[in-house]
Formats: C-alpha cells, structure tokens, sequence
C-alpha cells in the first residue's frame, strides 16, 4: 500500500504501539495527545517513558497537542482514547475536520450510562459524509509486546469488508497480521466483556488459586460473554476467533494486562480505590463491569461471574464468600449457552 497520513488519537501504550507498526509499514504518522509535556517528549527525545522505559520510537512520528493542525490532510483516523472520553474526543474531530477519512478505532470498552458500543458512539459523533463504515481494531495483543515488534495477530471488523481490507492492508506486516470480520458487534462486545473475566481471572490469582481456576474463569467467563453479545445481536462464531477467546486468553493469563493486575490486587486484599489510584493508566475492565451487569440485567441474560465481580467492586462484598456462592450454584449442563444461542437462531 503507498504511504497514508494517519492520526493516531491518543499516546498511551496502545497508541504508540500501533503508531510504530503503521510506521514501520512507510505511513506519515501523528500521534495526537492533550498532555503537551509528553507530546514535547515524543518529539524531542522519541520517547514515551510513561508507558516504554527503554523504548526508542522513530522520529518520523510526529506528535500534537493542536487537534486541527493534526487533522490537516490525513486520510484515515484511529481513535486510542479511554472509553469515557471516546464522545468528547470524537465531536472535537467533528468539529475540526473538513474532508472524509477512514476512522478506526483499537479501543476496548462501552460506555456507562449508554451501554453503547464505541462504534456507536463514533457514527453518533461524526457526520456519514465525513467517514468511513468505522472499523474495530482488535485482538490479543499486549502493547508491551507490539511495541518490540513481537508476532501479534488480531482483527478488522467493519459492516464494510471493503473499509475492513484497507486497514488491514494498512497495518499488515511481518510482524503484525490482521484478519477481516464483519461482525462489529461481536468484535467489540468481546473486546469490552474479556476486561471484566480478566479482573476476575486477577482476583483469582491474588488469592492463591492455580491453573485449574484460571482454566475454569476463562472457559466459563467465555460463555458468559457469548450469550450477552449474542442477545446484543453477535456472531457466535466471533467469539472462538482472535477477537474472542485469543483476547480473553491474552488479556486473563499476563501480567502485561492492566484489568488482570488490577483484579490481582483486589485479590490480595486492597481497595479499588487505591488500585485505580495506583495504576496510572484507566482500567476499563472496572467500568465495563458496570455496563456490562446493567445489560444483563435488562437482557435477562445469566452472567454469574460478572454478576460476582460487580458485588465485590460496586457493594463491597468479599471475594471468597463471592467464588463460594459461584461453586455453589445449582448443578447445571455445561452447554446450556449453546441450546441458548441455537434456540434464537
């Protein structure tokens, strides 16, 4: 593919981790932040040392904290920001731009109060005449690991095909493959939902249990997701691919992931609180929750882990009475989310 411009919403790890890969494949890159000091760093030291200790990035990244200049002739956009600013971020760009673009967006998470999906948000914000179909970026993949150019492969999901293979043209590379879906409401419900099993999947391991519990949380977290993003109107063959369980794996085995560090620490006993304070960096796994147990509950759709993960956030209940209630939950068949998924189909 011949050289883009590309704007790059947002410099935190998976930001500038995905801003060195479309570098490396020869694209004009900015990188747009609202933290003047840290755009000064990536421009004077090509560094980001809040996210990459010992990570040198090309100078050919450019970064900003003037969102029109920004702007100015770029054919496609990647949204990089936390959930809860998605909406503010994306009516700047409304404002400001003056030409159609490609919008991407690589974030992982939905939206309180709305339970919006950030695609959503993006067509709401952005006038048709202005963008593509949006297009999801997702996958397993941990910025820590991209960013040394590490094998990564994830997903371009788009209800357009066509929008979904020129980004993947875009980013494909040695290193970095991208399949295409056009399941957008599966792809993101994934990548949001595997946040919340990942907390959990933390919690876990901040007590003491094994593999068996890790093995059990993962499989049965999986099921959970699937039968909400399949009521949300998912593909349930999404969630066995890259942007389904590859995610989940990824993101509820490593140390890389901000939720499982995060749910890890509740685990061994500190508030939320102090965990979120102590992070540096949003845990979307946390909000999601939220979300995601309010849309079960409007759904009427079963989700026992998550249900227990919002107990222990959100009301203050203690994680092992939690996982006894969990175990102790009436016998049921292990593919009743499956008779479930067909029996609407």
């Amino acid at each position: 593919m011949s050289q883009k411009k590309i704007l790059v919403l947002g410099p935190g790890s998976w930001g500038t981790a995905l801003s060195q890969v479309l570098n490396d494949n020869g694209h004009d890159v900015r990188i747009w932040g609202n933290n003047p000091q840290q755009i000064s760093e990536i421009n004077t030291k090509h560094t980001n040392t809040l996210y990459f200790k010992d990570v040198v990035l090309d100078s050919k990244i450019v970064g900003y904290d003037d969102l029109a200049l920004a702007l100015t002739d770029v054919e496609a956009i990647l949204f990089v920001v936390p959930t809860s600013v998605t909406r503010l971020v994306a009516k700047q760009v409304a404002q400001l731009l003056d030409h159609k673009v490609v919008v991407m967006h690589a974030s992982k998470g939905l939206e309180q109060g709305t339970h919006e999906r950030i695609s959503t948000i993006l067509e709401e914000e952005i006038p048709q005449e202005l963008r593509s179909e949006i297009v999801v970026v997702s996958g397993p993949s941990h910025a820590e690991e991209t960013i040394v150019r590490d094998l990564t492969l994830i997903t371009a999901a788009s209800k357009q095909l066509e929008d979904a293979k020129y980004v993947q043209a875009l980013f494909s590379n040695d290193y970095f493959r991208l399949y295409t879906n056009d399941d957008v409401i599966g792809v993101e419900t994934a990548a949001a939902l595997k946040n919340v099993i990942a907390v959990g999947a933390g919690a876990l391991h901040g007590l003491g249990f094994g593999d068996n519990a890790k093995a059990a949380i993962i499989t049965r977290g999986l099921a959970e997701i699937t039968r909400l993003g399949v009521a949300m109107g998912a593909n349930p063959m999404t969630y066995i691919g890259l942007s389904g369980v590859g995610d989940l794996i990824v993101t509820g085995t490593s140390i890389h992931s901000r939720n499982w560090r995060a749910g890890d620490a509740l685990g061994r006993g500190e508030k939320i609180a102090d965990i979120e304070a102590n992070m540096g960096m949003v845990i979307e796994g946390v909000s999601t929750t939220k979300v995601a147990y309010e849309l079960a509950q409007m759904l009427k759709i079963d989700m026992p882990i998550v249900n227990a993960i919002y107990s222990v956030i959100y009301e203050g209940a203690e994680i092992k009475n939690s996982i006894i209630q969990l175990m102790r939950r009436e016998g049921r068949p292990e593919n009743e989310y499956i008779i479930e998924i067909k029996g609407k189909n």
